[in-house]
């Protein structure tokens, strides 16, 4: 088909790491294939008499770390007038997210092709995602009811609790039996019972990596990055200063992507980042997963460049 229009919503562009940033390796790979670039960010769209607008910019990419982007002249048009657009924006995922899911969604029904769907990133929770298959998750409870989680607590001896809209390891806390921290720690995640949370059997696993699985289109990549914590570091992200090592996916977690792939496939999430310590997914990342970049210079990969074929299928 003759060129794509692609638009990116993500964080302000001059704050992204080359190195690291998935939304610059897509934005890589479109560029190679000839397509168009507009960059915008959340504040950017709106709605003016039924119709969603966006305020963009052309973007051409460099990949280098500095100096890598080139912006052209801000246009203003029907966002469903680009052929496709990702939503790339980090999270928290608080209600300025989920309004700009609705403009997306809206968008897609005057004809904008949007990835991920943005009624499936709103209803698929990264966190609470991953309960819909319980056969693949360590025990888990979700609640703000601080008693409920003492008691559960108690059932399993350690745990980690942390909330349903961060990123990054943020707010994450293990919590012993007898942890004289425990109350803190839980009045602190639950805003004294008024927010919801997560709480998990701590998977000690967590040593040897969590891994980040990368999932085209259902399709899992063969090879997964294992986030080694730093020494004395008891979370591993990259983020929180974690090594990253390339693994061979395991048959439990070829049996995890198998019995994931048609949910994913079914609710137009095109590009998803699996978490798994051990036997185990700890989460399902929707909105803006990362790690393309540590995998392709690993692998001599292009997983970004699979998912603009996919793009382009889905035009056809």
């Amino acid at each position: 088909m003759s060129s794509i229009s692609l638009g990116f919503i993500i964080d302000p562009i001059e704050m992204i790491n080359t190195k690291k940033d998935s939304s610059f390796a897509m934005m890589l790979a479109a560029q190679k294939r000839g397509w168009s670039l507009f960059y915008m960010q959340q504040g950017d769209l709106y709605i003016r008499d039924g119709v969603v607008y966006a305020r963009m910019q052309s973007v051409q990419v460099i990949d280098r770390s500095q100096d890598f982007y080139r912006l052209g002249e801000s246009i203003e048009q029907p966002l469903h007038q680009l052929d496709v657009a990702l939503m790339r924006k980090d999270p928290p995922f608080d209600m300025e997210y989920i309004y700009s899911t609705y403009l997306l969604e809206m968008s897609a029904k005057q004809g904008l092709l949007v990835v991920n769907r943005a009624d499936s990133i709103r209803s698929a929770n990264e966190k609470l995602f991953a309960t819909e298959f319980p056969q693949f998750c360590p025990e888990t409870l979700v609640s703000r009811d601080m008693q409920r989680i003492k008691v559960f607590l108690k059932e399993l001896g350690h745990i980690v609790v942390k909330p349903l809209d961060g990123m990054g390891g943020a707010m994450i806390f293990q919590i012993k039996q007898g942890d004289t921290n425990t109350n803190v720690i839980l009045e602190a995640i639950t805003d004294n019972g008024q927010r919801t949370i997560m709480a998990q059997r701590f998977l000690p696993e967590y040593k040897q990596g969590d891994k980040r699985i990368l999932i085209v289109n259902g399709e899992a990549f063969p090879y997964a990055l294992a986030r080694i914590p730093a020494k004395g570091e008891g979370r591993a992200n990259l983020a929180a200063g974690a090594e990253g090592v390339g693994v061979a996916l395991t048959e439990r977690e070829w049996e995890i992507c198998h019995a994931l792939a048609p949910r994913l496939k079914a609710l137009g999430l095109l590009f998803v980042g699996l978490d798994v310590i051990g036997d185990y997914i700890t989460e399902i990342n929707v909105t803006s997963p990362t790690c393309i970049r540590e995998l392709d210079r690993l692998y001599g990969a292009d997983i970004a460049g699979q998912l603009m074929d996919v793009i382009e299928q889905a035009l056809e």
